[in-house]
């Protein structure tokens, strides 16, 4: 039985397979689409944040004050340094990706090896610092008042420096119930109560003299406003509605809760590019070592693995700058 093959006339055009368009292999160029169409998406999402920002540019929560925290350093103020030290590792890690890249152009399958491995371990401290900077920013550290309007009214001292509810308010004995479904209104519930109650802040904002209420609306020097003592008082007494701790989805003790939105998605967004991008890397980095491209006489994989990993570092910048510069 014969067999009859049809000639479509397209066997020499650049989507039949017959050449390489722009001289990339037709593997890099699905990458170059997915790195574009992905490059779209973040656009859109640090556009969203970008107007967002601008609209609330009064109110919006001031990123040295946020991200302050160093692993080991505990009650340290250290502005931007662990920030600062997560891009640097990011940064290399890309790096170490040109040089296994390199290497794989030159065939020398030990040099991929060991690039191929620090790049690895380069991604997993980035993503492991990450999940600390989330915990820290969940947790938070100072607490705060959210107001009927919804505003945050946090604590200074009167030198201007943070001051946590810890250090001046006394948790009563009293016993206060947790609203559940199945104690409470069927659609409303809570997560785990904060530690003070709104009563006991305002008692011990009345016993502690050097203590003041900070609004988290910015002054004309780029500052938050500090209420005198008795509006800190009276502000509190009139508007105070609950006490928060930490950040969520929710709710935020550093300022407008659309901050801590936007930075849960974008930056657990990335993350979870650098996560993928290092379990690919640890399935090529086992490929390398089993000899696979070594028997293809080609490292196009690498390559084709770079290019992610380029554009993972490339995001993190720009998710940088709007998060933590501007």
């Amino acid at each position: 039985m014969s067999t009859t093959v049809a000639n479509t006339g397209t066997e020499d055009k650049t989507w039949g397979g017959g050449n390489e368009p722009l001289k990339a292999s037709y593997g890099k160029m699905m990458m170059w689409f997915f790195i574009v169409s992905d490059a779209l998406t973040f656009s859109g999402f640090l556009a969203a944040y970008g107007f967002s920002r601008f609209k609330f540019i009064d109110s919006w929560p001031i990123a040295d004050e946020v991200f302050t925290h160093v692993p080991f350093l505990h009650g340290q103020e250290l502005p931007m340094i662990y920030v600062a030290f997560m891009t640097f590792v990011l940064i290399m890690s890309s790096v170490t990706m040109v040089l296994a890249v390199d290497a794989g152009h030159h065939l020398n399958k030990a040099k991929v090896t060991i690039y191929m491995f620090l790049t690895i371990i380069g991604g997993i401290i980035f993503v492991g610092s990450q999940a600390w900077e989330w915990a820290t920013f969940i947790q938070g550290d100072y607490g705060a008042v959210q107001t009927k309007g919804g505003n945050i009214l946090q604590f200074v001292d009167t030198d201007g420096h943070r001051v946590a509810l810890r250090d001046f308010v006394e948790a009563g004995e009293h016993e206060r119930v947790q609203q559940e479904q199945k104690n409470g209104i069927w659609f409303v519930s809570e997560g785990s109560l904060p530690t003070y109650t709104v009563e006991e802040v305002i008692h011990g904002l009345e016993k502690h003299d050097n203590v003041l209420v900070r609004t988290q609306i910015l002054n004309e020097h780029g500052h938050k406003t500090v209420l005198d003592r008795a509006e800190s008082i009276k502000q509190l007494k009139a508007n105070g509605k609950h006490v928060v701790e930490g950040a969520n989805l929710k709710e935020n003790e550093y300022g407008s809760p659309l901050f801590a939105d936007f930075f849960f998605f974008i930056t657990g967004f990335h993350g979870f590019h650098v996560l993928s991008g290092v379990i690919i890397n640890i399935i090529i980095f086992f490929n390398v070592i089993l000899g696979t491209y070594e028997k293809r006489k080609s490292y196009e994989m690498v390559e084709k693995v770079g290019l992610y990993w380029h554009f993972v570092d490339l995001v993190w910048v720009f998710v940088f700058t709007f998060f933590y510069l501007v």
